[in-house]
């Protein structure tokens, strides 16, 4: 059973996963300031209430340096688990044109893994987190680079903070683009607002690929805005956490290679020294 966790700015999204098919999935809020043992309990209860089965390979992708090394401790010390950490070494089936690939967030690697995994490309990846990003990936597997947008969220935020009279207001999807009240007319803003921006950078990014490849949606809000915009060709809310389970299988295969690999090679040498060894002149 391997238990798969994307941890990012806002949510720490953990996966529980059958070989690659998800059985369970959770969100917790990402608190900077919490300890190992606070998570590790959560955890431990959380799997505990779905499944008796213990977790016996892991894998993170983090985009919160801080809170990395207390997500290896956690799986460490509650699940006696070593986890993969996703870089922009791991195997990836991509190649990366990118100056500085350190650069690129581990979750924007992984879902551009899962998307060629899945589709093929060329392909552009948009995931509706804190903040909206934009993937390229070409038809030969490169990953080119993208976009970071402020997030729905993020703008949202922005809004009812810098306006008196402005609250926030429940997240729905507007029927029409004239609002008659003033929460109709944020919700038309904020969500509407924001598909619109991923359709002129989607068009963009299109025209300078040269081609329109698939454009796949996942994140938190990808459910609600997506459908908003008219670019959009496939919404997977879990896109991150199957990439996940992909590299974790691709790495585990790679290491289950490397162990048979190098003990054949130790064999195929000790026979032949033997051999001259007791060999008469």
């Amino acid at each position: 059973m391997l238990i798969a966790i994307d941890i990012g700015n806002t949510n720490i999204v953990i996966g529980l996963f059958r070989g690659r098919v998800l059985k369970h999935e959770w969100r917790l809020a990402t608190h900077v300031n919490r300890t190992t043992d606070e998570y590790g309990l959560t955890v431990r209860e959380l799997i505990r209430g779905v499944d008796s089965a213990r977790p016996t390979t892991a894998i993170i992708s983090s985009v919160v340096p801080n809170l990395t090394p207390l997500f290896v401790d956690l799986l460490e010390r509650y699940f006696g688990i070593t986890p993969q950490i996703v870089t922009h070494r791991s195997p990836l089936g991509l190649s990366i044109l990118y100056p500085k690939p350190e650069e690129i967030g581990a979750d924007r690697l992984v879902n551009a893994a899962a998307a060629y995994e899945a589709y093929g490309g060329p392909l552009i990846i948009v995931d509706f987190g804190t903040a909206t990003t934009f993937c390229a990936v070409s038809a030969d597997g490169a990953y080119l680079g993208g976009v970071i947008a402020p997030g729905a969220g993020i703008s949202a935020d922005a809004l009812t903070n810098r306006a008196a009279k402005l609250s926030k207001v429940e997240w729905v999807r507007p029927r029409g683009i004239i609002g008659r009240d003033t929460a109709g007319s944020m919700q038309i803003g904020i969500i509407q607002g924001h598909a619109c921006m991923v359709d002129g950078i989607v068009a963009l990014m299109q025209r300078e690929l040269g081609t329109s490849g698939k454009v796949v949606a996942t994140g938190g809000l990808a459910p609600l805005i997506a459908p908003a915009a008219r670019c959009i060709d496939a919404v997977r809310p879990h896109l991150t956490l199957e990439g996940l389970a992909l590299l974790a299988a691709r790495g585990a295969a790679g290491a289950s290679r490397a162990r048979i690999t190098e003990p054949a090679k130790k064999l195929g040498k000790t026979p032949l020294k033997r051999r001259r060894s007791t060999r008469k002149p």
